[in-house]
């Protein structure tokens, strides 16, 4: 029964179907959820270090029922961005609806089409993988499938990886490195795989090519069969599910670095270079993304069998109150370089 605590996870679609269906005040549902009523209840909501216990994990990592709860949220993130195109391109909105729902459609876009996608994309079945870069369609970002997976992962906490944020940077500054560096890295990856494949960068061999005709050939559809009032909302709510998706990326790895050995060679990746959350709402919101340190420690694990870990560092506020913290860099830096300091003494 515990496990169904993940269907609350759908109460943040759910809030976008209610905007797009009440408009008014109501638009502004999902933003409400994510960053007021979120926030304020995870100051009181309890944290959990308990883990599953390892002669179930293998057990609980095949339960299907945990797969289809990833799987649901596909053809309601289509069915949510297809409700506010129809509505933007034919309904005439005040400007405050029409931010609620932009704003509202923007954040579904990142939490339940990026995030979602990140963890099929880590999964060996075609399926789950082509599921991925469907959902990240939307985001206009299929490439971070490429760059995540295959850039991420290895140069986490270096500065090769332009997703892991340097100590007193800002967020606003790191959203142009992370967005540029990662499509830069991107279409490096799948030069050097074609290559060593003995195949020609500029044809369909190159999934780059393929996701830029993909991310076009969407832009045209919705222009084609709606207007440019759809177009332009598109457009929107994939910069917002970007950086929506970037703005964890910088509260992930904020500050932490990876020692150089004598060998030149980072030293490998451990719990230690990712910020974790055990802040129960944020970790169900999330499908536990903010289980972060371990994701980062052993990528295949699925997110229901994600561990806390002794030796990661911990983020003092849930990822919902992080995201706003992290917005204002003055405090940001004040909450978070004390504790990158004792982070650095611990190794």
């Amino acid at each position: 029964m515990r496990d169904l605590k993940y269907l609350i996870a759908y109460l943040l679609p759910g809030t976008a179907l209610l905007a797009l269906a009440w408009q008014g005040l109501w638009a502004w549902s999902t933003v409400v959820l994510s960053f007021g009523i979120l926030p304020l209840l995870e100051l009181w909501a309890p944290q959990s270090t308990q883990n599953t216990a390892p002669e179930l994990e293998a057990d609980r990592a095949k339960r299907r029922f945990f797969d289809v709860l990833l799987y649901l949220n596909f053809p309601l993130l289509f069915l949510i961005i297809a409700a506010y195109l129809y509505t933007l391109q034919y309904w005439v909105l005040p400007f405050s609806e029409w931010l609620g729902l932009t704003l509202s459609t923007g954040i579904v876009v990142g939490a339940i089409g990026i995030n979602v996608a990140h963890e099929l994309g880590h999964r060996p079945s075609k399926f789950e993988q082509t599921l991925s870069k469907w959902m990240l369609l939307p985001a206009l970002y299929q490439h971070f499938f490429i760059e995540h997976n295959r850039g991420h992962h290895k140069n986490v906490a270096t500065d090769l990886d332009p997703a892991s944020a340097r100590l007193g940077e800002p967020v606003f500054s790191f959203w142009l490195r992370s967005i540029g560096g990662s499509w830069r890295n991107a279409w490096r990856l799948e030069r050097e795989r074609l290559q060593q494949a003995g195949k020609s960068v500029w044809s369909l061999h190159n999934e780059m090519l393929r996701f830029q005709l993909w991310q076009a050939g969407w832009l045209g559809a919705i222009y084609f069969f709606l207007g440019a009032k759809a177009l332009t909302g598109a457009m929107l709510i994939a910069l917002i599910g970007v950086l929506l998706l970037e703005t964890i990326n910088y509260i992930e790895h904020y500050g932490l670095r990876r020692r150089m050995l004598p060998s030149g060679r980072p030293e490998p990746v451990s719990p230690a270079h990712s910020w974790n959350s055990n802040h129960e709402l944020g970790r169900i919101f999330l499908f536990e993304l903010t289980r972060h340190s371990d994701h980062h420690y052993k990528a295949t694990r699925p997110y229901q069998v994600l561990r806390h870990l002794d030796e990661s560092p911990q983020l003092p506020f849930g990822y919902p109150t992080s995201l706003l913290l992290a917005l204002v860099p003055p405090l940001w830096f004040r909450l978070m370089d004390k504790r990158i300091i004792f982070e650095t003494r611990k190794k």
